[in-house]
Protein backbone atom coordinates (compact mmCIF):
# COMPACT_ATOMS: atom_id res chain seq x y z
CA UNK A 1 0.00 0.00 0.00
CA UNK A 2 1.82 2.82 -1.13
CA UNK A 3 1.33 6.47 -0.80
CA UNK A 4 2.34 8.81 -3.94
CA UNK A 5 4.16 11.95 -3.11
CA UNK A 6 7.36 13.59 -3.16
CA UNK A 7 10.33 12.33 -1.24
CA UNK A 8 13.08 14.20 0.51
CA UNK A 9 16.56 14.20 -0.13
CA UNK A 10 18.93 12.96 1.47
CA UNK A 11 20.94 16.49 1.75
CA UNK A 12 17.70 17.83 3.21
CA UNK A 13 17.42 15.16 5.23
CA UNK A 14 20.55 15.50 6.85
CA UNK A 15 20.23 19.36 6.60
CA UNK A 16 16.74 19.18 8.87
CA UNK A 17 18.38 16.71 11.35
CA UNK A 18 21.68 18.58 12.26
CA UNK A 19 19.62 21.06 13.89
CA UNK A 20 18.73 18.38 16.77
CA UNK A 21 22.28 17.72 16.80
CA UNK A 22 22.67 21.41 17.95
CA UNK A 23 19.58 21.43 20.06
CA UNK A 24 20.88 18.08 21.73
CA UNK A 25 24.05 19.98 22.68
CA UNK A 26 22.08 22.01 24.98
CA UNK A 27 19.21 19.21 26.11
CA UNK A 28 21.59 16.17 26.84
CA UNK A 29 23.85 18.45 28.98
CA UNK A 30 21.06 20.30 30.75
CA UNK A 31 19.68 16.14 31.34
CA UNK A 32 23.36 14.40 32.18
CA UNK A 33 24.78 17.54 33.71
CA UNK A 34 22.45 20.34 34.93
CA UNK A 35 21.44 19.14 38.51
CA UNK A 36 24.94 17.83 39.13
CA UNK A 37 27.09 21.45 38.18
CA UNK A 38 23.86 23.21 40.39
CA UNK A 39 24.92 21.03 43.61
CA UNK A 40 28.65 20.49 43.28
CA UNK A 41 29.73 23.00 41.71
CA UNK A 42 27.19 25.91 41.60
CA UNK A 43 26.44 25.31 45.51
CA UNK A 44 22.85 24.85 45.61
CA UNK A 45 21.17 22.61 47.96
CA UNK A 46 18.99 19.64 46.10
CA UNK A 47 16.00 20.25 47.70
CA UNK A 48 15.50 24.01 46.13
CA UNK A 49 16.51 22.61 42.79
CA UNK A 50 14.10 20.03 42.60
CA UNK A 51 11.57 23.31 43.34
CA UNK A 52 13.47 25.19 41.35
CA UNK A 53 12.57 22.44 38.14
CA UNK A 54 9.08 22.21 39.09
CA UNK A 55 8.00 26.39 39.42
CA UNK A 56 9.51 26.34 35.69
CA UNK A 57 7.09 24.70 34.54
CA UNK A 58 4.28 26.76 35.56
CA UNK A 59 5.31 29.39 33.13
CA UNK A 60 6.00 26.56 30.63
CA UNK A 61 2.06 25.54 31.04
CA UNK A 62 1.49 29.14 29.08
CA UNK A 63 4.80 29.39 26.91
CA UNK A 64 4.63 26.68 25.33
CA UNK A 65 1.28 26.90 23.56
CA UNK A 66 1.44 30.27 23.45
CA UNK A 67 5.04 29.63 21.01
CA UNK A 68 2.83 26.85 18.83
CA UNK A 69 0.37 29.34 18.20
CA UNK A 70 2.25 32.12 16.83
CA UNK A 71 4.04 29.93 15.01
CA UNK A 72 1.18 28.27 13.57
CA UNK A 73 0.15 32.01 12.52
CA UNK A 74 3.62 32.84 11.17
CA UNK A 75 3.69 34.65 7.66
CA UNK A 76 7.15 34.73 5.84
CA UNK A 77 8.60 34.42 2.75
CA UNK A 78 10.71 32.02 4.61
CA UNK A 79 7.52 30.22 5.96
CA UNK A 80 5.91 29.63 9.14
CA UNK A 81 8.45 27.47 11.07
CA UNK A 82 11.77 28.10 9.35
CA UNK A 83 12.29 31.88 10.60
CA UNK A 84 13.08 30.56 14.13
CA UNK A 85 15.94 28.96 12.97
CA UNK A 86 17.73 31.73 11.80
CA UNK A 87 16.33 34.74 14.22
CA UNK A 88 15.84 32.76 17.96
CA UNK A 89 19.45 30.47 17.64
CA UNK A 90 21.66 33.17 18.95
CA UNK A 91 19.87 34.54 22.18
CA UNK A 92 19.35 30.78 22.87
CA UNK A 93 22.74 29.96 22.91
CA UNK A 94 23.27 33.03 25.29
CA UNK A 95 21.19 31.94 27.56
CA UNK A 96 22.97 28.23 27.74
CA UNK A 97 26.30 29.94 28.61
CA UNK A 98 24.60 32.37 31.26
CA UNK A 99 22.66 29.27 32.84
CA UNK A 100 26.46 27.67 33.30
CA UNK A 101 28.14 30.71 34.34
CA UNK A 102 28.71 30.53 38.59
CA UNK A 103 28.35 34.17 39.87
CA UNK A 104 29.66 35.03 42.84
CA UNK A 105 26.62 35.67 44.83
CA UNK A 106 25.50 34.25 48.50
CA UNK A 107 22.89 31.46 48.10
CA UNK A 108 19.98 33.52 47.79
CA UNK A 109 21.54 35.60 44.89
CA UNK A 110 22.62 31.79 43.74
CA UNK A 111 18.83 30.70 43.33
CA UNK A 112 17.31 33.87 41.87
CA UNK A 113 20.22 33.96 39.24
CA UNK A 114 19.90 30.42 38.66
CA UNK A 115 16.02 31.16 38.18
CA UNK A 116 16.02 33.55 36.21
CA UNK A 117 18.80 32.36 33.58
CA UNK A 118 17.19 28.60 33.22
CA UNK A 119 13.78 30.30 32.99
CA UNK A 120 15.16 32.59 29.61
CA UNK A 121 16.98 29.23 28.76
CA UNK A 122 13.59 27.13 28.69
CA UNK A 123 11.86 29.88 26.82
CA UNK A 124 14.12 30.07 24.10
CA UNK A 125 14.34 26.58 24.22
CA UNK A 126 10.65 26.31 23.19
CA UNK A 127 11.04 28.99 20.39
CA UNK A 128 13.58 27.46 18.37
CA UNK A 129 12.27 23.70 19.05
CA UNK A 130 8.45 24.13 18.72
CA UNK A 131 8.90 25.44 15.00
CA UNK A 132 11.78 23.20 14.61
CA UNK A 133 9.52 20.20 15.85
CA UNK A 134 6.55 21.46 13.56
CA UNK A 135 9.02 21.79 10.65
CA UNK A 136 8.83 18.01 10.38
CA UNK A 137 5.21 17.85 10.27
CA UNK A 138 5.53 20.23 7.16
CA UNK A 139 8.20 19.24 5.36
CA UNK A 140 6.39 15.84 3.58
CA UNK A 141 2.83 14.61 3.72
CA UNK A 142 4.22 11.17 3.91
CA UNK A 143 4.05 9.36 6.81
CA UNK A 144 6.78 6.53 6.67
CA UNK A 145 9.00 9.55 4.95
CA UNK A 146 8.74 11.64 8.28
CA UNK A 147 9.18 8.18 9.99
CA UNK A 148 12.52 7.86 8.01
CA UNK A 149 13.54 11.90 8.74
CA UNK A 150 12.81 11.12 12.37
CA UNK A 151 15.27 8.10 12.08
CA UNK A 152 18.17 10.58 10.39
CA UNK A 153 16.87 13.50 12.67
CA UNK A 154 17.56 11.01 16.19
CA UNK A 155 21.04 9.56 14.70
CA UNK A 156 22.11 13.60 14.50
CA UNK A 157 20.66 13.98 18.11
CA UNK A 158 22.33 11.05 19.70
CA UNK A 159 25.73 12.61 17.73
CA UNK A 160 24.58 15.97 19.38
CA UNK A 161 24.93 13.60 22.93
CA UNK A 162 27.97 11.71 21.74
CA UNK A 163 29.65 15.34 21.19
CA UNK A 164 28.95 16.33 24.73
CA UNK A 165 29.61 13.20 26.13
CA UNK A 166 33.04 12.96 24.78
CA UNK A 167 33.71 16.21 24.97
CA UNK A 168 32.19 18.14 28.28
CA UNK A 169 34.81 16.71 30.61
CA UNK A 170 37.47 17.16 28.80
CA UNK A 171 36.85 21.16 27.89
CA UNK A 172 35.98 21.78 31.75
CA UNK A 173 39.06 20.66 32.83
CA UNK A 174 40.85 21.98 29.86
CA UNK A 175 38.93 25.56 30.30
CA UNK A 176 38.83 25.50 33.94
CA UNK A 177 42.34 24.28 34.78
CA UNK A 178 41.54 23.59 38.37
CA UNK A 179 38.60 26.02 38.60
CA UNK A 180 35.16 23.94 37.46
CA UNK A 181 32.91 27.02 37.05
CA UNK A 182 35.20 28.38 34.69
CA UNK A 183 35.47 25.60 32.68
CA UNK A 184 32.23 24.80 32.72
CA UNK A 185 31.23 27.99 31.32
CA UNK A 186 33.33 28.34 28.74
CA UNK A 187 32.60 24.67 27.77
CA UNK A 188 29.25 25.62 26.86
CA UNK A 189 30.42 29.01 25.11
CA UNK A 190 32.25 25.89 22.75
CA UNK A 191 29.08 24.48 22.12
CA UNK A 192 27.16 27.10 21.89
CA UNK A 193 28.95 28.20 18.84
CA UNK A 194 28.74 24.90 17.30
CA UNK A 195 24.80 25.21 17.49
CA UNK A 196 24.88 28.33 15.72
CA UNK A 197 26.07 26.93 12.89
CA UNK A 198 24.49 23.89 12.39
CA UNK A 199 20.50 25.83 13.46
CA UNK A 200 21.83 28.33 10.00
CA UNK A 201 22.49 24.89 8.00
CA UNK A 202 18.73 23.54 8.60
CA UNK A 203 17.47 27.12 8.04
CA UNK A 204 19.33 26.81 4.68
CA UNK A 205 18.81 22.82 3.44
CA UNK A 206 15.07 22.87 4.35
CA UNK A 207 11.35 23.58 2.46
CA UNK A 208 8.27 23.74 3.81
CA UNK A 209 5.38 21.79 1.53
CA UNK A 210 2.23 21.38 3.57
CA UNK A 211 -0.09 23.76 3.96
CA UNK A 212 -3.11 24.19 6.02
CA UNK A 213 -6.38 23.62 4.44
CA UNK A 214 -7.24 27.40 2.47
CA UNK A 215 -10.65 27.12 3.98
CA UNK A 216 -8.98 27.43 7.70
CA UNK A 217 -9.41 30.25 9.94
CA UNK A 218 -7.36 31.38 13.00
CA UNK A 219 -9.42 30.13 16.14
CA UNK A 220 -7.40 29.50 18.82
CA UNK A 221 -10.02 28.12 20.79
CA UNK A 222 -11.22 25.62 18.62
CA UNK A 223 -7.42 24.88 18.08
CA UNK A 224 -7.24 23.75 21.65
CA UNK A 225 -10.49 22.03 21.85
CA UNK A 226 -9.50 19.63 19.04
CA UNK A 227 -5.67 19.37 20.67
CA UNK A 228 -7.42 18.14 24.14
CA UNK A 229 -10.25 15.65 22.68
CA UNK A 230 -7.60 13.87 20.59
CA UNK A 231 -7.31 10.86 22.05
CA UNK A 232 -3.96 9.96 20.11
CA UNK A 233 -2.22 13.20 21.17
CA UNK A 234 -3.58 12.68 24.85
CA UNK A 235 -2.00 9.30 25.27
CA UNK A 236 1.29 10.22 23.23
CA UNK A 237 1.80 12.99 25.12
CA UNK A 238 1.33 10.79 28.91
CA UNK A 239 3.61 8.34 27.41
CA UNK A 240 6.39 10.88 26.18
CA UNK A 241 5.88 12.48 30.13
CA UNK A 242 7.16 9.26 31.82
CA UNK A 243 9.70 8.05 28.65
CA UNK A 244 11.33 11.46 29.76
CA UNK A 245 10.96 10.70 33.70
CA UNK A 246 12.79 7.29 32.57
CA UNK A 247 15.74 8.75 30.71
CA UNK A 248 16.38 12.11 32.56
CA UNK A 249 16.46 10.24 36.16
CA UNK A 250 18.75 7.81 34.74
CA UNK A 251 21.13 9.66 32.62
CA UNK A 252 21.03 12.85 35.84
CA UNK A 253 22.07 10.02 38.18
CA UNK A 254 25.37 8.56 35.77
CA UNK A 255 27.86 10.95 37.40
CA UNK A 256 26.30 10.38 41.01
CA UNK A 257 26.01 7.11 40.56
CA UNK A 258 29.90 6.73 39.15
CA UNK A 259 31.38 9.22 41.76
CA UNK A 260 29.87 8.12 45.43
CA UNK A 261 29.14 4.77 44.36
CA UNK A 262 31.31 2.81 41.56
CA UNK A 263 34.22 5.37 42.37
CA UNK A 264 37.66 5.37 41.03
CA UNK A 265 38.82 2.04 40.46
CA UNK A 266 41.71 -0.02 38.81
CA UNK A 267 41.20 -2.93 37.02
CA UNK A 268 43.41 -5.65 35.70
CA UNK A 269 43.05 -6.30 32.13
CA UNK A 270 45.65 -9.26 30.71
CA UNK A 271 48.08 -8.89 33.11
CA UNK A 272 47.89 -4.75 32.93
CA UNK A 273 46.76 -3.28 35.60
CA UNK A 274 44.60 -0.03 34.63
CA UNK A 275 43.84 2.71 37.00
CA UNK A 276 40.48 4.30 35.87
CA UNK A 277 38.81 7.82 37.25
CA UNK A 278 35.36 9.10 37.67
CA UNK A 279 36.05 11.24 34.50
CA UNK A 280 36.50 8.25 32.32
CA UNK A 281 34.12 6.03 33.72
CA UNK A 282 31.25 8.20 33.60
CA UNK A 283 32.39 9.47 29.76
CA UNK A 284 32.73 6.07 28.33
CA UNK A 285 29.50 4.90 29.92
CA UNK A 286 27.74 7.55 28.54
CA UNK A 287 29.49 7.36 25.03
CA UNK A 288 29.38 3.53 24.58
CA UNK A 289 25.90 3.71 25.02
CA UNK A 290 24.88 6.40 22.92
CA UNK A 291 26.95 4.67 20.00
CA UNK A 292 24.22 1.74 20.57
CA UNK A 293 21.31 3.94 20.85
CA UNK A 294 22.85 5.31 17.22
CA UNK A 295 22.28 1.90 15.81
CA UNK A 296 19.00 1.67 17.60
CA UNK A 297 17.68 4.68 15.91
CA UNK A 298 19.00 3.45 12.44
CA UNK A 299 17.00 0.27 12.66
CA UNK A 300 13.92 2.11 13.49
CA UNK A 301 12.34 2.40 10.30
CA UNK A 302 12.60 -1.16 9.18
CA UNK A 303 11.04 -2.19 12.68
CA UNK A 304 8.12 0.53 12.34
CA UNK A 305 7.24 -0.99 9.02
CA UNK A 306 8.04 -4.33 10.30
CA UNK A 307 6.12 -4.26 13.78
CA UNK A 308 4.02 -1.45 13.58
CA UNK A 309 5.44 2.06 14.72
CA UNK A 310 3.29 1.56 18.39
CA UNK A 311 4.39 -2.01 18.82
CA UNK A 312 8.10 -0.94 18.21
CA UNK A 313 7.93 1.62 20.54
CA UNK A 314 5.88 -0.07 23.53
CA UNK A 315 8.51 -3.04 23.57
CA UNK A 316 11.70 -0.99 22.75
CA UNK A 317 10.96 1.33 25.95
CA UNK A 318 9.62 -1.60 28.52
CA UNK A 319 12.96 -3.60 27.45
CA UNK A 320 15.08 -1.09 27.92
CA UNK A 321 13.28 0.00 31.24
CA UNK A 322 12.87 -3.53 32.80
CA UNK A 323 17.34 -4.00 32.04
CA UNK A 324 17.58 -0.74 33.70
CA UNK A 325 15.94 -1.96 37.06
CA UNK A 326 18.78 -4.52 37.07
CA UNK A 327 21.12 -2.46 38.05
CA UNK A 328 19.78 -2.45 41.46
CA UNK A 329 21.47 -5.60 41.51
CA UNK A 330 24.81 -4.90 41.05
CA UNK A 331 27.93 -4.03 42.97
CA UNK A 332 30.56 -1.36 42.28
CA UNK A 333 33.25 -3.83 41.44
CA UNK A 334 30.28 -5.08 38.52
CA UNK A 335 31.96 -3.06 35.95
CA UNK A 336 31.42 -5.85 33.27
CA UNK A 337 27.65 -5.86 34.01
CA UNK A 338 27.26 -2.00 34.92
CA UNK A 339 28.40 -1.59 30.84
CA UNK A 340 26.91 -4.12 29.22
CA UNK A 341 23.28 -3.84 30.70
CA UNK A 342 23.80 -0.42 29.77
CA UNK A 343 24.63 -1.33 25.88
CA UNK A 344 21.11 -3.55 26.65
CA UNK A 345 19.47 -0.15 27.73
CA UNK A 346 20.43 1.65 24.83
CA UNK A 347 20.13 -0.09 22.10
CA UNK A 348 16.48 -0.57 23.38
CA UNK A 349 15.88 3.15 23.72
CA UNK A 350 16.91 3.81 20.10
CA UNK A 351 14.18 3.28 18.83
CA UNK A 352 11.88 5.37 21.09
CA UNK A 353 13.04 9.15 20.50
CA UNK A 354 12.81 8.53 16.66
CA UNK A 355 9.03 6.89 17.33
CA UNK A 356 7.92 9.47 19.87
CA UNK A 357 7.99 12.59 16.94
CA UNK A 358 7.32 10.30 13.92
CA UNK A 359 3.90 9.36 15.70
CA UNK A 360 3.20 13.49 16.57
CA UNK A 361 3.63 14.26 12.88
CA UNK A 362 0.96 11.40 12.23
CA UNK A 363 -1.34 13.06 15.42
CA UNK A 364 -0.95 15.98 13.37
CA UNK A 365 -2.39 14.29 10.07
CA UNK A 366 -4.97 12.61 12.25
CA UNK A 367 -6.51 16.07 13.02
CA UNK A 368 -6.57 17.77 9.93
CA UNK A 369 -7.98 14.26 8.71
CA UNK A 370 -10.71 14.14 11.24
CA UNK A 371 -11.36 18.14 12.03
CA UNK A 372 -9.98 19.69 8.56
CA UNK A 373 -8.12 21.53 10.67
CA UNK A 374 -4.20 21.97 10.48
CA UNK A 375 -2.38 22.77 13.52
CA UNK A 376 1.20 21.68 13.55
CA UNK A 377 2.62 23.65 15.59
CA UNK A 378 0.20 24.22 18.90
CA UNK A 379 0.62 20.29 18.74
CA UNK A 380 3.88 20.39 18.34
CA UNK A 381 4.35 22.85 21.60
CA UNK A 382 2.24 21.05 23.27
CA UNK A 383 4.09 17.64 22.31
CA UNK A 384 7.55 19.98 23.71
CA UNK A 385 5.47 20.70 27.09
CA UNK A 386 4.88 17.41 27.51
CA UNK A 387 8.72 16.22 27.26
CA UNK A 388 9.95 19.40 29.45
CA UNK A 389 6.96 18.07 31.91
CA UNK A 390 8.60 14.63 31.76
CA UNK A 391 12.03 16.64 32.13
CA UNK A 392 11.13 18.80 34.78
CA UNK A 393 9.27 16.44 36.82
CA UNK A 394 12.50 13.49 35.99
CA UNK A 395 14.74 16.25 37.45
CA UNK A 396 12.82 16.69 40.25
CA UNK A 397 12.83 13.33 41.52
CA UNK A 398 16.53 13.26 41.38
CA UNK A 399 16.75 16.25 43.21
CA UNK A 400 14.32 16.05 45.84
CA UNK A 401 15.24 12.30 46.62
CA UNK A 402 18.81 12.70 46.63
CA UNK A 403 18.16 15.29 49.55
CA UNK A 404 15.35 12.86 51.79
CA UNK A 405 18.53 10.00 51.11
CA UNK A 406 20.68 12.40 52.81
CA UNK A 407 22.72 13.26 49.88
CA UNK A 408 25.53 16.16 50.68
CA UNK A 409 27.74 17.43 48.01
CA UNK A 410 31.15 16.46 47.59
CA UNK A 411 31.05 14.14 50.45
CA UNK A 412 31.54 10.61 51.51
CA UNK A 413 27.61 9.03 51.25
CA UNK A 414 26.16 7.54 54.39
CA UNK A 415 24.89 3.48 53.88
CA UNK A 416 21.34 5.11 53.03
CA UNK A 417 22.22 7.79 50.38
CA UNK A 418 24.68 5.11 48.92
CA UNK A 419 21.32 2.55 48.23
CA UNK A 420 19.11 5.76 47.41
CA UNK A 421 21.33 6.58 44.59
CA UNK A 422 21.20 3.49 43.46
CA UNK A 423 17.53 3.27 43.26
CA UNK A 424 17.47 6.46 41.08
CA UNK A 425 19.92 4.34 39.05
CA UNK A 426 17.35 1.52 38.63
CA UNK A 427 14.28 1.58 40.24
CA UNK A 428 13.33 4.71 40.00
CA UNK A 429 13.57 5.23 35.89
CA UNK A 430 12.34 1.72 35.37
CA UNK A 431 8.88 2.44 36.68
CA UNK A 432 8.45 5.19 35.07
CA UNK A 433 9.63 3.48 31.29
CA UNK A 434 7.06 0.65 31.99
CA UNK A 435 4.31 3.03 32.84
CA UNK A 436 5.20 4.77 29.18
CA UNK A 437 5.47 1.52 27.84
CA UNK A 438 2.27 0.18 28.38
CA UNK A 439 0.47 3.62 27.82
CA UNK A 440 1.16 3.23 24.15
CA UNK A 441 0.88 -0.28 23.80
CA UNK A 442 -2.78 -0.68 25.74
CA UNK A 443 -4.66 2.56 23.91
CA UNK A 444 -2.54 4.20 20.80
CA UNK A 445 -5.21 3.58 18.16
CA UNK A 446 -2.98 4.77 15.05
CA UNK A 447 -1.38 1.79 13.70
CA UNK A 448 0.70 2.24 10.14
CA UNK A 449 -2.80 0.74 7.91
CA UNK A 450 -4.86 3.48 9.47
CA UNK A 451 -1.71 6.25 8.67
CA UNK A 452 -2.03 4.60 5.39
CA UNK A 453 -5.62 5.37 4.66
CA UNK A 454 -5.27 8.94 6.30
CA UNK A 455 -2.80 9.87 4.08
CA UNK A 456 -4.91 8.93 0.77
CA UNK A 457 -7.29 10.74 2.65
CA UNK A 458 -5.86 14.30 2.90
CA UNK A 459 -3.83 13.76 -0.32
CA UNK A 460 -7.18 13.58 -1.75
CA UNK A 461 -8.51 16.64 -0.10
CA UNK A 462 -5.63 18.68 -0.96
CA UNK A 463 -5.77 17.81 -4.78
CA UNK A 464 -9.37 18.99 -4.73
CA UNK A 465 -8.44 22.34 -3.01
CA UNK A 466 -5.97 22.88 -5.37
CA UNK A 467 -8.09 21.92 -8.42
CA UNK A 468 -10.79 24.22 -7.25
CA UNK A 469 -8.42 27.22 -6.73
Amino acid sequence: MQTVSERLSVKEKIGYSVGDTASNLFFQTIMLFLTYFYTDVFGLPAAAIGTLFVVTRLWDAVNDPIMGTIADRTKSRWGKFRPYLLFVPLPFCIMGVLAFTTPDFEITGKLIYAYVTYNLLMMAYTAVNVPYSALMGVITPNSMERTELSSYRFVAAFIGGLIVQASMMYLVKYFGDGNEATGWQWAMACLSGLALVLFLITFVTTKERVQPPKEQKSNLKVDLKDLFTSKPWLIVAGATVFQLMFIVIRSSMIMYYFKYFVKDQSVTLFGNTMNLSLDSLASSFMLSGTVVTILGAILTKWLAKKFDKRNTYAVALTTSAVTCGLFYFLQPQDLLLIYGLNIIISFAFGPVSVLQWAMYTDVADYSEWKNRRRATGLIMAASLFALKMGLTLGGATVAWMLDFYGFVANQAPSAVTADGIVKLMSVFPATAGIIGGLVILLFYPLNNKMMVEIERDLTARRKDENDQS
